[in-house]
């Protein structure tokens, strides 16, 4: 069951397009992982999504109703996170936490008090004493203590230490375990890895990969080290072999997938005496798109 989906959206800004036909579905019990630079058109995307800009063209839809139309339905039913988040400075953690579980009308007190403890946050001090870290703990208790259906996380980890990422990981598992859907738009390449089901790679408004990391790896490259008993000779002739590097007793490289076949023949007439093999991460394939593309200002 489809929960949030945009067909050929576009953005423009006068005469700058920040978003081109952009597609993006995500299903029931789903977590879905928005990549890409600075400047690609995520945060753009979002804000339409949240209905707080209107998109030129094409559709944004979440729960089957229109972003922008029937976005104060949607809020019921939606939590969302952004990156940078700006609390009112002269109430507690704990009354922000509060208020934002009144507006979408949830009095879960349990996993409130559950989630302040986990995420080590003091709920009784003023929200303009917190650090960037504790202000994104006071949005993302609010989030996962409300009962919402599709959560929408902007770099949600941004400001956090490498502990409460994982405390936030396990919510996001919790989530989905749940049933609930997961919008997570991340620099964090490995957090992406370990937590989606489903990637989209966004660049200069466009997207240019969608799909399951095993669905995304047969485009990218293997990263493979060899020794062997005689020097392999005509590796760097072979189609889809990169960055050959002398290594220790052998030879670093990289192989597309599609000719990983032919480089094993190749280099198994030389006697081969180690063989490691190691499947592309979520950053290789990143990488790959971004490599010596050009960054674009504004999102």
């Amino acid at each position: 069951m489809t929960i949030l989906e945009t067909k050929n959206l576009s953005k423009k800004f006068g005469k700058f397009t920040a978003l081109n036909g952009v597609h993006l579905e995500v299903n029931k019990g789903e977590v879905y992982g928005f990549i890409g630079p600075n400047g690609a058109g995520k945060s753009t995307t979002i804000r339409i999504l949240l209905g707080i800009l209107k998109a030129t063209s094409g559709e944004a839809t979440i729960f089957g109703k229109d972003a922008w139309k029937d976005a104060v339905e949607i809020h019921k039913r939606l939590a969302y996170v952004p990156g940078d988040v700006n609390l009112w400075p002269n109430l507690t953690g704990g009354e922000v936490i509060d208020l934002f579980m009144k507006l979408r009308g949830g009095t879960h007190k349990g996993r409130r008090d559950e989630l302040i403890d986990t995420f080590k946050l003091d709920p009784t001090k003023k929200c303009r004493t917190y650090s960037k870290g504790n202000r994104q703990k006071v949005a993302l208790v609010a989030a996962f203590a409300s009962d919402a259906d599709l959560y929408i996380l902007d770099e949600p980890t941004s400001g956090l230490d490498p502990l409460m990422e994982k405390v936030f990981q396990q919510c996001v598992v919790d989530a989905k375990e749940s049933g609930k859907s997961v919008l997570l738009s991340s620099h964090i390449l490995s957090e992406v890895e370990r937590l989606c089901d489903k990637v989209g790679i966004i660049r200069e408004g466009e997207m240019i990969e969608t799909g399951t990391l095993a669905e995304l790896r047969h485009l990218t490259r293997t990263q493979m080290f060899v020794e062997s008993k005689q020097p392999i000779v005509d590796l760097a002739t072979l189609s889809g072999v990169h960055k050959i590097e002398q290594k220790d007793q052998g030879l670093s490289f990289q192989v597309d997938a599609n000719e990983l076949d032919l480089v094993m023949r190749h280099i198994s007439q030389f006697g081969l005496v180690k063989v490691e093999s190691a499947p592309p991460t979520l950053e290789d394939l990143f990488m790959r798109h971004y490599e010596g593309s050009a960054s674009r200002g504004g999102e």
